[in-house]
């Protein structure tokens, strides 16, 4: 006689599923930072030095949030992408620093 219970086999796997509230957390981060960086060139007032600084850990950050929640890199399954990601970064930097020296020689 069949039986119509199910064993652990049998059942879908589910995936855990995010709900919109950390979109939205990422979504005002994120405008959040575009601000911050408008702001500072907007305000004209503060040394440039700083504007830069400001200018590049707000960019930094954007790229993680970025990263983390629109491109689901922190979920499982993303190791090949995040070496790719690495090993661009990687190159980009040495390329700059050869330029740099190839300039200065």
């Amino acid at each position: 006689m069949a039986s119509n219970h199910t064993t652990e086999e049998q059942r879908p796997v589910r995936h855990k599923v995010e709900g919109p509230k950390k979109h939205i957390v990422a979504f005002i981060f994120s405008i959040l930072l575009t601000l911050i960086a408008f702001a500072a060139v907007a305000g004209g007032e503060i040394n440039t030095d700083f504007i830069y600084i400001i200018l590049i850990g707000c960019a930094i950050l954007q790229v993680f949030v970025q990263m983390a929640f629109w491109m689901h890199m922190k979920d499982r399954g993303h190791t090949f992408a995040i070496i790719g990601i690495l090993f661009g970064v990687f190159v980009v930097f040495t390329c700059v620093i050869m330029a740099e020296y190839w300039a200065w020689w």
